[in-house]
């Protein structure tokens, strides 16, 4: 069909099907992406009808990942990074671990060579970068403290995967049969190691050193022609060109090339607009990612091997999530931040079906290899959004039911409480404010230059550090709970300020608030309309929408309040 033009061919059969079957799928109240992974199931190699050109297909899938991670970079800066280093580091690390153990032990006992079976394990070990941005930015929870920790926690999963894939043709060389005698056998393992490790560091040097002046100053003489398609152009050409580069030069995945052309264009004034720029094809690549995966897929594995299909579903939905889910609790996290990490990582995607496909060229691993990955990655891809719709629903349950559940979370931390020493201004008539980002970290300097005392409430333990070792006081935990609200001597406060971005949570706060304290004022942030409103229902002070000086207009409201409460105490 059309062989002098298979690209617009593969693009108009891959975006058409995908539309028409996310639209069916989200009246079925099923997600949209179902919808493109059957399409991809209709469009390739084996159900009947047109095939797709698969080659065109996966170009076109890498191009989606990389705008994706460009995106993840223009809202995860350095900082961010290294913030969630002391969870995310350690917690991915050990729940490769696991997973890989789990999925390797099930393919030794299938009969499967070890060399096969660890390749097997680590495909199930790695979560989808894309598909957890999907479903963050679908919740509004990218910028959230949980979001942060799971990208992070990909992020490391991604940088573990890019050195496996490089030392994997080694590592199986050195399995294998020796070379004859007197036969080059190539670069050692350790010159190999080395060889990658400064490979990689070069060119994060060079992006961070480099490029984070660089492009921005590209930007800025592009936005003074005044021409909006030449600014977009650039923004494209700096994800894809960069992520190119990054592998052809430095041997470095794309997806983590264009991660760092975004982180270092994050720190630019021009870091919002880009991503308003790029969002479009993010999203029109994201789909033709998934119908790529779906094309990979063949339903007669389903009928030929249901158990083991079941016993990799198992592996990654549930065994690595649970083995996660302990680590973050076990790094003292709260429980929704182990439930949201724990679905985060309950799928696999592109990293998978690289390794897995990487170890059938090596012929280390059987041809049934790929289906099963790919049939646990359609299943864990699918279920998902319904995954991360039942995270606050069984927290709640949990703890409604579990005393356990109740105690954990009221386990002792020497963050989730003041210290003893604090003094008595900050314990009474305090003003507190709830959330540390941009907007909050603005807002407690000005008050803090006015002499007027406030107590954090964060959910982000580095940032409490940080905070009383500047000498401010502040309180690790979700603000949502009483537990924490009365720690912070809420019941006593002047007023409370919540900074956080996220509506539903501000709701849960302020009923949360007024059940300790009735008369309470609170002052919170809206982006629109409709935010408003629902936070005047659930008993908000003053719902705050500007998108300018945020900060600026929040400690207007709080001075304003604070006066108005010392003339009606004066009285």
């Amino acid at each position: 069909m059309h062989p002098h033009m298979p690209l617009i061919v593969t693009l108009a059969a891959a975006l058409g099907l995908a539309l028409l079957l996310g639209f069916v799928a989200l009246r079925l109240r099923l997600p949209a992406l179902v919808g493109y992974l059957v399409a991809g199931m209709a469009l390739g190699p084996h159900t009947p009808g047109y095939v797709a050109d698969m080659g065109l297909a996966s170009q076109l899938a890498e191009i989606g990942v990389m705008l994706l991670m460009f995106g993840v970079g223009l809202h995860f800066s350095v900082a961010d990074l290294l913030a969630v280093r002391k969870v995310a580091v350690p917690g991915a690390v050990v729940q490769m671990g696991v997973a890989t153990a789990m999925g390797a032990g099930l393919a030794w006992a299938w009969g499967w060579p070890v060399a096969g079976a660890v390749i097997f394990g680590l495909a199930l070990s790695v979560a989808s970068t894309v598909v957890l941005l999907r479903a963050l930015e679908a919740r509004g929870a990218l910028d959230s403290h949980e979001g942060r920790i799971a990208v992070g926690w990909l992020v490391v999963e991604d940088l573990a995967m890019v050195l496996v894939l490089v030392l994997l043709p080694p590592l199986v060389g050195l399995a294998t049969v020796g070379a004859p005698a007197g036969e080059d056998s190539g670069p050692s393992l350790g010159w190999t190691v080395l060889r990658t490790l400064l490979a990689v560091g070069a060119f994060v040097a060079l992006m961070l050193l480099v490029g984070r002046k660089v492009l921005p100053r590209l930007l800025w003489q592009i936005s003074r022609t005044g021409s909006r398609e030449l600014f977009t152009l650039a923004v494209i050409a700096a994800a894809v060109g960069i992520a190119y580069g990054a592998s052809a030069f430095f041997g470095v995945s794309v997806a983590l090339g264009a991660f760092f052309a975004g982180l270092v264009l994050r720190e630019s004034e021009f870091s919002h607009r880009a991503a308003e720029e790029s969002l479009p094809f993010r999203d029109a690549f994201a789909v033709l990612f998934f119908v790529s995966v779906g094309m990979l897929f063949d339903p007669r594995v389903l009928l030929e091997r249901p158990l083991q299909v079941l016993a990799v579903a198992a592996v990654i939905m549930v065994g690595k999530s649970m083995a996660a889910m302990a680590l973050v609790l076990l790094l003292r996290y709260p429980l929704k931040t182990s439930l949201t990490v724990a679905a985060s990582l309950a799928q696999i995607g592109e990293f998978s079906f690289i390794l897995v496909g990487l170890g059938a060229a090596l012929q280390v691993v059987p041809p049934e290899a790929e289906s099963l990955v790919v049939a646990g990655a359609l299943l864990s891809i699918a279920l998902n959004p319904v995954l991360f719709s039942m995270v606050e629903p069984l927290r709640r349950a949990v703890r409604a039911r579990s005393r356990w559940a109740r105690a954990l979370d009221a386990r002792p931390d020497p963050l989730a409480e003041l210290p003893a020493s604090t003094a008595e201004r900050y314990l009474a008539r305090q003003v507190v404010v709830v959330g540390y980002g941009a907007v909050g970290r603005q807002l407690v300097q000005a008050l803090v230059a006015h002499d007027v005392p406030c107590v954090v409430v964060e959910q982000r333990r580095e940032r409490v550090e940080a905070l009383r070792a500047s000498g401010l006081s502040a309180v690790a935990g979700d603000a949502a709970e009483p537990e924490t609200l009365i720690q912070a001597h809420l019941h006593q406060a002047r007023l409370l300020v919540v900074t956080a971005p996220d509506t539903t949570d501000t709701c849960a706060m302020i009923r949360t608030a007024h059940a300790l304290q009735p008369d309470l004022p609170v002052l919170a942030r809206a982006h629109n309309d409709a935010e408003a409103a629902l936070l005047q229902e659930a008993g908000v002070s003053s719902a705050i929408q500007p998108r300018e000086a945020l900060a600026t207009v929040l400690f207007e409201r709080t001075m304003d309040r604070l006066r108005r409460d010392d003339g009606v105490a004066a009285s």
